[in-house]
């Protein structure tokens, strides 16, 4: 076992406040939350519950904010972007603990993913601050106007994000919301407030001004409903369950504010018969089973050829058998615990449906399970049935479920039949089938011979349940951004 940095053994040992206005402030209500370690179960720490009052002050302190934000040169929020971004890849090791004794992931894989992908977001978006144009218009009508747009920023952006990715999701709605101007209220997950909190310290010694970016941490319904509904709050965004994405919705039409949603997914991955059987194996793996399945992409349900089956299925099986659950903490492990008791319950839930629905467990139900932690051991479903829950409802866990087809046809059926659209997975070595399915399948993101990449370039979001507008990339400034038309008289 790793043993903890100092710096992060102190940090996560001490009682946090709320994050506004610049400064760590107490919270106007008495309420703390309770923050656990899911491999142990032990507990970490304390944090503040905020409340409606709470969430008050933060929007009032991005309120006061905005205007010299707004107003602040292209070159300098880009700089504050870098330097974020920078000291981030300095703080590696010690956000990659974090998130290990806060969420559970491995230290290996927010050293590869989490941590990176999150630096390269702020830079990516510190680039972007220079590419926000209006353009000049010729009016058809052959009036004499000069008719220009402005791109100006929203104003307060709420942000409310899922305890998934703790620190990787603060990058999502931090980047492109500050790039264009806009101050930010943030509401990290209850499960997972630390990394938020230790970038919340990193934000003000890079230079932010006060009141940029607020953190509040708290419950769904006192800290972000209130965030959701809140009058002087211009954009909400939000990734979470499609069902608090629809009470979002709800909340946010008293002032019509923007809103975008990335939410759940039932993701298929087809396997054809002429595909690399290595390659598609192991991408399938990390398709269902990176960040011990707690992914809105995770591939769960894989569709695989008649001809290939039983040697897929047995393969997967086999690599499903390699997986060494652990602490994050451990350099052996390669699966973490869930992110709580609670998640766990869910999960083996969903397990015993599968059975109790008639699906067959192919996978080994006698792998070694720590005694204590939230620990789920990774199952591979066979035997499936299109109408059962594993298969129309998202699991959040490390659960495959494996089915059969025989012609691209029932593939591309196989793939639609589910009310999400967020992700899909094609493997084959045929080209033009590769182009086919990619418009035929109902999906955001549709993955060709691999799997689960992600860049601060490419734009990534979900089509139907799964939500809409787009996270990274250029487009993602769309949502954080509003054209205003400016037409003068040259009569």
């Amino acid at each position: 076992m790793v043993a903890l940095l100092e710096s992060v053994e102190a940090f996560s040992s001490r009682e946090h406040q709320l994050f506004i206005g610049g400064e760590f402030v107490a919270s106007r209500g008495s309420e703390r939350i309770d923050v656990h370690d899911p491999a142990t179960g032990g507990l970490l720490t304390t944090v503040a519950s905020a409340n409606a009052e709470d969430v008050d002050a933060a929007v009032a302190a991005a309120r006061a904010a905005l205007p010299g934000w707004a107003a602040l040169p292209p070159a300098q929020r880009g700089e504050l972007l870098w330097r974020l971004g920078a000291r981030l890849e300095e703080l590696a090791e010690e956000f990659a603990q974090l998130e290990a004794i806060d969420n559970g992931k491995p230290t290996s894989e927010s050293l590869a993913v989490d941590v990176p992908l999150t630096a390269g977001l702020f830079k990516y978006y510190a680039g972007a601050v220079s590419r926000i144009e209006g353009r000049t218009i010729a009016p058809m009508g052959g009036a004499n106007f000069h008719v220009y747009t402005r791109r100006e920023p929203v104003g307060v952006v709420g942000a409310i994000i899922p305890w998934n990715f703790p620190l990787l999701m603060c990058g999502y709605k931090l980047g492109p919301s500050l790039a264009a101007g806009n101050t930010v209220v943030l509401k990290p997950a209850e499960q997972t407030p630390l990394a938020a909190l230790r970038l919340a310290e990193v934000l003000a010694e890079v230079g932010f001004p006060p009141g940029v970016v607020n953190i509040v941490t708290g419950l769904g319904p006192s800290a972000g409903a209130p965030l959701a509904a809140h009058g002087d709050v211009d954009k909400v965004t939000f990734t979470g369950e499609t069902s608090t994405g629809q009470k979002i919705m709800e909340a946010a039409k008293g002032n019509m504010k923007k809103v975008s949603l990335e939410l759940g997914g039932k993701s298929p991955s087809l396997v054809f018969a002429d595909a690399d059987l290595d390659a598609a194996v192991e991408g399938t793996f990390g398709a269902v089973f990176f960040n011990q399945g707690q992914c809105c992409i995770a591939g769960a349900r894989v569709y695989v050829h008649d001809d290939i089956y039983d040697e897929f299925t047995k393969r997967l099986v086999d690599r499903v058998g390699e997986v060494r659950l652990g602490s994050g903490l451990d350099p052996r492990t390669t699966m973490g615990p869930l992110v709580s008791a609670e998640q766990q319950a869910r999960v083996n839930g969903y397990i015993r449906s599968g059975l109790e629905e008639g699906a067959s467990i192919a996978s080994d139900p006698a792998s070694a399970v720590p005694e204590v932690g939230s620990f789920v051991r990774p199952t591979v479903f066979t035997d499936v049935r299109p109408d059962m829950r594993i298969m129309r409802e998202e699991i959040f866990g490390p659960v495959a479920m494996v089915g059969r087809f025989s012609t691209e046809e029932q593939a591309i059926a196989a793939a639609n039949d589910t009310a999400y659209g967020l992700c899909s997975g094609v493997w084959t070595r045929d080209v033009a089938r590769v182009h086919r399915i990619a418009a035929a399948i109902h999906a955001g993101t549709v993955y060709a011979n691999t799997y689960g990449y992600f860049d601060p370039a490419v734009p990534f979001g979900g089509f139907k349940m799964s939500g809409f507008g787009k996270e990274l990339g250029e487009e993602a400034l769309d949502h954080y951004l509003q054209t205003k038309t400016v037409w003068v008289n040259l009569d």
